[in-house]
Order: C-alpha cells, then sequence, then structure tokens
C-alpha cells in the first residue's frame, strides 16, 4: 500500500498554511468582546451552570470547536485535556480504555468495571465495548476529573466522561460534511431535522466512516492493519420544549463496525519460528481471522423534562442499549496457530434516572434516584495449536466462558447554599447498593475451535478447571463537600472533597484449579475458590484546592486544580501462563493488592492576544493545558505474598501532559472568514502495566496538528484542510507482554507486541448548510 507520496504533499500544503480553530464566522465578531470559556455552559453538577462558577476540575470542548479542529473521535481529546488517557483498548477498533489523574481501567473482560464513567446524553454506558464514540452531531463533550460518586455513581472514582448531542432546531436544517484523506479517508455525514409543529420535530444523522490501513496484513490477502469501516445513524424525536414546561426527547443510535481485525507489531523475533521483526510497525503478520471482526451497537433513550413550578424541575432518563462484539485476537501476531483468541462479548443494559431539581434565592440542588439492571457475557478460546516441549496437541484450546450480571440502585442529593453572594457550600452523597452475580467457567479441549466460532460440535472436553457461580453485594456511600468563594463575578477559589468507589466483583478468567487448599484437606472447597476469585470493590478519597478566573477585561481565563487521593483496595487484574492439569494455560490473577497516594496539578487557560490585528472580527488566541501527577504505591503485594511497592508503577499515566494551540480567527477572505490555528502536545513517560517493560513503555513525546478552516459570512459553507502528528510520530499505546527476561510465560513463539497511535494524517473537509 503506497501512500507515502500522498501523505507528504498533503502533508506540506497542511502546514504551509500553518494551521486552525473555533466558531463559525458570523460568530465570532460578537464572541471577540469575551473569552469563550467564561461562557460555556456545563451540567457538571447535573444542572447548567457556567464552566467558570463550578467548583469542580472539568474541561469543555464544544462541538463546532471539535470540528473544526478535525477531531474524529473521542480519543482526539485526551491530547488536550491534562491528566487523561483515553485510547483504543489493544486488539480493538471501538472498545475503550480511559484514565483520568491514574485511576481507570485497562482490561475491557466482564467482571472488571471501569474507573471512569462514559454519558452518552446523560446515559451510563455500562461497558467499554463499542464506547470510542465518532465525533458528529455532537453539542460538546466534557471531562470531569476527579470521583464524581455523588452524582454520577459507580465507577467514576477517577472521573467522567459527558458526550452530549444536538437539540434539534425549530427551523428546517440540512448539514452535509464531506471528508477525504491520506489513507483514502473518506467520511460523509448527513445531518438533517424539521419542526412538524410548534412543539414536535424530528431530525437524523447519518454517517459513513471509512479509511484504508495504516498497514497491512501480510498472512492473510486482502486485510488491512488499522483500517476504519463504519456506518453509525442517530434519530431524535422532541416533543415540546422552546417556551413549553415540558421537553421530551426520544432518540435512538446505531453503530455497525466491520473493520478489519487490529493485530500488534511484534517486539521480538518468533522464539520458535524465527520469524523476524517487521519493519513498518503497522503491518502485522497475524494469521486468525476467526471470527470476522463485526461490532453492532444500539440503543433507545428518552429523557424527559417538565417544570413543574418556577423553582422545581422533574427529570426522567430511561434508556436501553444492547452491544455484541465479534473479534479476533492473535497475541503473537504470527500466521502459526499460538495463543489465538477468537472472543465474543454481548452486553445488555436497562437503566432508569430519576431527579428533582430545585432552584431557590439561595438554594439549589437536586435529589434522585437511579437503577441499572445489565448483563456481560464473553466467551473465547485460547488456541495453543502448535507442537512443543510444554503441549504436543494440534487443537488444544483453554476454552473461558463467563456472564456477569449487576443490578444497582442508588439514591442521592447534592445542594449548594449560597450564604452570601460571595460564599457558598455544597453538601451531597450517594448509597449505593451494587449486587453482582457471576458465572465462570474454564475448560481445556482437544478439537480446536469452539462451537460459537464455528468449531466441532459438541467439542472433546478434557478437563474442566472452572465452573463457578457465586453473588455479592456491595454497599457504599460516596459524600462530597466543597466550599467556594468568590471576591467578585469573574473569580472563584474553591476546596472540595469527593469519594468514589469502583465495584468488585469475582476474576472472569480465575482458575479454580489454582485456588490455595486453605485447610490443607487435599479438596478445594466451594469457599475457597469463592474467596480466591473474588475481589472487593477499591475506594479514592480526594482532597483539591482550585481557582477559576476570567481576568484582565475577560481576554484571560484561567483554571487551577492541586488535588490529593487516598487511593485504597486498587484492584490488579492480570494473566498469566499456568499450568492447568499438566498442560499450559491462561489463568486470572486479581487482587486487591495495593493501596497508593496520588498528587498533582492542573491548568487551563484561554487567552486573547489580541484583537481585529487583521481586520474587523479577527482574533490571536492561545489555550494551553498542563497537567502534572505524582503517583506511588504504599503496598502492592506480590504474587509471593511480599510486598514489591518499589519495583511498581501505575499504568497508562504520564507524570506530565501539556498542550497549547495558537489559534488566528475570523480574519476576513473571499467573502467570509479564515481561521487557522496550531497545536503542539506532550506527554512524558507512558507505562503500560504496573511492572516497568521498558520495551513496551512509551518514553515521552510531541504531537503535532494543524488546521485550517474557512466559513462564508452566512456560515453557509465551509472548507477546511487538517493535518494531525504531522511529524508522523511512532508511539506505543498499549501492548501485551507474556515475557520473562528471554523466556516465553506463554506459547511457544514469545508474545511481546505494541500498538501504536495513528500516523501523520492529513484530510480536507467540505461542509454545506441548508
Amino acid at each position: 500500500m503506497n501512500h507515502q507520496n500522498k501523505a507528504r504533499l498533503l502533508a506540506a500544503t497542511a502546514a504551509s498554511l500553518t494551521l486552525f480553530a473555533m466558531t463559525p464566522a458570523h460568530a465570532q465578531q460578537e464572541a471577540a468582546e469575551s473569552v469563550s470559556d467564561a461562557d460555556i455552559v456545563v451540567t457538571a453538577r447535573r444542572r447548567e451552570e457556567s464552566l467558570l462558577d463550578v467548583p469542580v476540575a472539568v474541561s469543555a470542548f464544544s462541538g463546532e470547536k471539535l470540528e473544526t479542529q478535525g477531531a474524529l473521535d473521542i480519543t482526539d481529546i485526551a491530547n488536550i485535556t491534562p491528566n487523561t488517557t483515553l485510547e483504543n483498548s489493544r486488539g480493538t477498533n471501538s472498545t475503550l480504555t480511559a484514565f483520568i489523574r491514574g485511576v481507570g481501567q485497562q482490561d475491557p473482560v466482564p467482571g472488571f468495571e471501569a474507573g471512569i464513567g462514559i454519558y452518552l446524553d446523560d446515559v451510563y454506558l455500562n461497558r467499554p465495548q463499542a464506547a470510542v464514540l465518532d465525533i458528529y452531531d455532537v453539542e460538546r463533550i466534557e471531562v470531569l476529573r476527579g470521583p464524581q460518586g455523588t452524582l454520577y455513581g459507580r465507577n467514576t472514582i477517577g472521573g467522567a466522561i459527558k458526550y452530549v448531542t444536538k437539540r434539534l432546531s425549530d427551523k428546517p436544517e440540512l448539514r452535509i460534511r464531506a471528508t477525504y484523506g491520506t489513507y483514502d479517508q473518506a467520511d460523509l455525514v448527513v445531518t438533517g431535522s424539521v419542526p412538524v409543529s410548534d412543539m414536535f420535530r424530528v431530525g437524523a444523522s447519518v454517517a459513513r466512516l471509512s479509511r484504508g490501513g495504516f498497514g497491512d496484513n501480510l498472512t492473510i490477502p486482502g486485510l488491512e492493519n488499522y483500517n476504519k469501516d463504519v456506518w453509525a445513524a442517530r434519530g431524535t424525536v422532541e416533543m415540546g420544549g422552546t417556551g413549553a414546561p415540558v421537553l421530551i426527547r426520544i432518540s435512538g443510535d446505531y453503530t455497525r463496525d466491520k473493520s478489519d481485525p487490529r493485530n500488534g507489531h511484534r517486539l521480538i523475533p518468533g522464539l520458535y519460528s524465527g520469524a523476524p521483526v517487521l519493519g513498518d510497525v503497522y503491518d502485522t503478520e497475524a494469521g486468525l481471522n476467526n471470527p470476522k471482526q463485526d461490532v453492532k451497537a444500539y440503543g433507545l433513550a428518552m429523557n424527559i423534562t417538565a417544570d413543574l413550578s418556577d423553582a422545581i424541575t422533574f427529570r426522567s432518563i430511561s434508556a436501553w442499549r444492547k452491544d455484541t462484539s465479534y473479534t479476533p485476537i492473535d497475541f503473537d501476531s504470527l500466521p502459526s496457530v499460538d495463543v489465538d483468541v477468537p472472543a465474543v462479548y454481548r452486553n445488555e443494559q436497562i437503566s432508569q434516572e430519576f431527579q428533582i431539581l430545585y432552584k431557590g434565592e439561595r438554594l439549589n440542588g437536586l435529589l434522585g434516584f437511579y437503577y441499572l439492571d445489565a448483563s456481560a457475557a464473553t466467551e473465547f478460546d485460547v488456541l495453543l495449536g502448535l507442537t512443543g516441549e510444554l503441549y504436543d496437541l494440534p487443537g488444544y484450546n483453554a476454552y473461558t466462558a463467563g456472564n456477569v450480571k449487576t443490578n444497582t440502585w442508588s439514591v442521592f442529593g447534592d445542594f449548594t447554599f449560597d450564604f452570601t453572594d460571595q460564599l457558598s457550600l455544597s453538601l451531597g452523597g450517594r448509597f449505593t447498593n451494587d449486587k453482582r452475580k457471576a458465572f465462570v467457567y474454564k475448560d481445556t479441549r482437544i478439537t480446536g475451535t469452539s462451537p460459537v466460532f464455528g468449531g466441532v460440535n459438541p467439542p472433546f472436553i478434557t478437563a474442566v478447571a472452572t465452573n463457578f457461580n457465586g453473588q455479592r453485594t456491595f454497599k457504599e456511600f460516596t459524600p462530597r463537600a466543597s466550599l467556594s468563594f468568590k471576591p467578585n463575578d469573574d473569580n472563584m477559589v474553591y476546596a472540595s472533597y469527593s469519594k468514589g468507589f469502583k465495584g468488585g466483583g469475582f476474576d472472569p478468567r480465575g482458575s479454580a484449579t489454582q485456588a490455595p487448599d486453605v485447610n490443607q484437606d487435599g479438596v478445594r472447597s466451594y469457599q475457597e475458590i469463592y474467596d480466591f476469585l473474588s475481589f472487593d470493590p477499591e475506594k479514592v478519597d480526594t482532597y483539591e484546592l482550585g481557582y477559576k478566573g476570567a481576568l484582565f477585561d475577560r481576554r484571560l481565563t484561567l483554571s487551577i486544580a492541586g488535588f490529593y487521593s487516598d487511593y485504597k483496595d486498587v484492584q490488579i487484574p492480570g494473566s498469566v501462563g499456568c499450568i492447568v492439569n499438566g498442560v499450559q494455560n491462561f489463568c486470572g490473577i486479581t487482587t486487591n493488592a495495593a493501596k497508593a497516594t496520588i498528587k498533582g496539578i492542573e491548568a487551563e487557560t484561554t487567552a486573547i492576544l489580541a484583537r481585529n490585528f487583521a481586520g474587523s472580527g479577527s482574533r490571536l488566541s492561545f489555550n494551553g493545558a498542563l497537567g502534572y501527577i505524582d503517583t506511588k504505591y504504599k503496598k502492592f503485594i506480590g504474587p509471593t505474598g511480599a510486598d514489591v511497592s518499589d519495583q511498581r508503577t501505575f499504568q497508562n499515566t504520564p507524570k506530565w501532559t501539556l498542550s497549547g494551540t495558537l489559534a488566528s480567527t475570523g480574519m476576513p477572505m473571499l467573502g467570509g472568514a479564515l481561521d487557522v490555528s496550531t497545536t503542539l502536545s506532550y506527554r512524558s513517560l507512558t507505562h503500560q502495566f504496573e511492572v516497568p517493560i521498558p520495551a513496551l513503555d512509551q518514553p515521552g513525546y510531541a504531537l503535532w496538528d494543524a488546521s485550517i478552516v474557512w466559513h462564508s459570512d452566512n456560515d453557509r459553507y465551509s472548507f477546511g484542510v487538517h493535518g494531525k502528528n504531522l511529524t508522523n510520530k511512532h508511539y506505543i499505546t498499549s501492548g501485551y507482554n507474556y515475557m520473562n527476561g528471554t523466556t516465553s510465560t506463554l506459547g511457544l513463539e514469545g508474545i511481546q507486541t505494541a500498538f501504536y497511535g495513528n500516523p501523520r494524517q492529513v484530510f480536507a473537509t467540505l461542509g454545506v448548510k441548508f
């Protein structure tokens, strides 16, 4: 695949223009007298407030800003958000790995809970599959940093991300956006809406998102690596609103991702075959393509808002979601059948939330109730088909299946009382009852691929390692308190305390045969297996001091936060090669092995450097973000029972994250306005696991993005050129490791594979509005 010449040509074109940012042309002159951050409205506390009035560390990005900066999906905002990591999970195109302030979850298998809550129009997404949300038809995205356990509940121990779609217009609208770029990127998004009457509106968006691979599969003809093949749609019906006391919004969405399997780059030669390391980090020799990669995700939601009086508002959020992901994961990325993992994930959830909001002269807040009923099931093979020293079974398969059912409810409240116009106290709390029922099954079979993936039915099972059913209920109270002081309308200082927790459960890959025989009676009892497989919730208590302000006639906005977190019962999920019934296998090991402290600072700023410097309405501005985090394990109990905290580090948590965007917007040109900007971002050394692995850990690196966008005066037409990672930096985002020095701990070839972030991309966009 020859994309190099095209990439160089478009990159040179984009770089020579030096490149862009922000709002539509007709709005820029109106915005020129203020800094946009001072006026952004967010719902971080589940009610509408100015960004600078919220005593929470939160970043907000408007849909228009993201679109004009060329953001493609939700992971793009990580580069410009302090102490935040968002990336595709290892061998997938659409499963999300999210970390904020050192807290998150890398393992997507059911049974492990997320540490960052993802919300689509206030609907919590219970599982990370299909959570890499593409950016289209977006009103804004909010990133809330720090525990959000009071207002957002379980599994927001590190923070929450809110993806808010656009409300329908009360006038007929049709918007078309087309994109073409390197690697044959070809996107088309069509959005339309129409008011049927003053009180009834309908709208829909359809998106076709495609791109050729950054590399090729050298083993299977016709397969590319890191390509994109997505169809997506959203539909909305709105009744009421626009002055009416009741708004009913019914929405549905559908996504189908049929991209080719995403496979890693081997960092070591094959130990068994001698296969060399490939020269292109985006190419692969993976031989597994069963099942065909296929992700379907869809859901329905109904949001009702009713103003019961001038002071009281009722809100209801009802939702149903379902997704299925078939994925072939070739751990060794070689043609041989050596740790090949055909897998399927099936998730379904129903949720209901009620809120009563109160808005008074001095007292504001809400009371709420939340309920979630969810199931998450998985099946996967671990095919070890080679003949070797540890096994001589060409059809050997270590099969695992599991199903986790979650039934959780909570009641919560959060109120702010203004003692004066300057001094306010906020108090809140949430009680959660979180019930988990788990089924974990593991066996060994010698008939190759399992029936669910088209194999022999019935399979020939030689031994059952785990056949476990168990349940646990976790109860937790998560309070929050903040005290804020505003010496004037444009400045605020605050101090806050918040608590969060991530649910416990049972190791979905655990092998009962590995459970310790505690009473040494020669039999592993149910209780011994139960205790071995189960793990407790993890908890964090965070203390924060912050300042937010608009200075120099609102030409400068500044948000600064310092935080300290006490992180307890840290869940350490993992999997290792093991011997079960005399044969090599794949075993889960999950414990509450650790406690840690996390402290750091965050700063975000927007500054207007010049106004009207290149014509009326033009503006030169700078946006910056800085994150520093110091993480330290105070205790980390290793497999031998010894404290190895001095040998462990935090994964997916660089010590430094920085970004800066220089933008010149609203410059009159060709009957419209020209916006140009350039962004430089930096992330320091990032570890992929708790154990440092120099070959996989990514040293500090910088990324350079740039854009140029022209808007017509009536905002009907727009044209842009965008460049991302213009220096073509190759950087590791994740990986697999089953090596102990030069010895393989799973399989014969040895597994040390890396996944890389996107290379240089350059693309043009054309937008038309009717």
